[in-house]
Formats: structure tokens, sequence, C-alpha cells
């Protein structure tokens, strides 16, 4: 059996309730995806504060550099269909 230091190291979110989006809340070592679930849900779901979990290997994340944000997102300002100033939400709508 291999040691804990040398599992893989897996990100983990948690959708706080139904309706919301899932959070990161941090990270965990574990061996498979099936072990990653349950290293999450005793690490960060112990006090029932979850309903969901998603478990993600950090080595398959990819993320944008901050300091590349200008040339990444400048596609998007000539679309402002995109942006949603156009419409009024309700007050009774919630989690949009």
């Amino acid at each position: 059996m291999s040691d804990a230091k040398d599992w893989p190291l897996w990100e983990v979110f948690v959708r706080a309730k139904g309706g919301l989006s899932h959070r990161h809340a941090g990270s965990v070592h574990a061996a498979d995806a099936k072990m990653a679930l349950e290293h999450a849900r005793d690490t960060y779901t112990r006090r029932m504060e979850g309903v969901s979990l998603w478990v993600v290997p950090s080595a398959q994340i990819t993320a944008s550099d901050p300091a590349d944000a200008g040339p990444l997102f400048e596609p998007a300002e000539d679309k402002i269909y995109r942006h949603p100033t156009f419409y009024s939400i309700p007050s009774h709508i919630k989690h949009i």
C-alpha cells in the first residue's frame, strides 16, 4: 500500500444547499476518486454543511493567470448583449 503523502491532491467543492453553486472548500489527498469523496465528506461536511460534493484531481485543473486577465477577457467587452444590464430581476428571484 502506498504512503498517503504519495497520493494525488484533489480539490473539493461543496454545495451548501440545493439551488446554490458548488464552492471550493479546500483539498484532500486520496488514492482514487471514491476515497477523495470520503475524505472530502469527513473533512468538509462534518456538521451536515453540504448536500453535494465534487472532487477534481488538482493536476487536471487548468487556470488562467490573473496577470493575463486583460487580453483573455477583452473579447467579451464588445458583446454587451451578454451582460444582464438590459433586464430587471424580480426581487423574489434568488440565487442567480
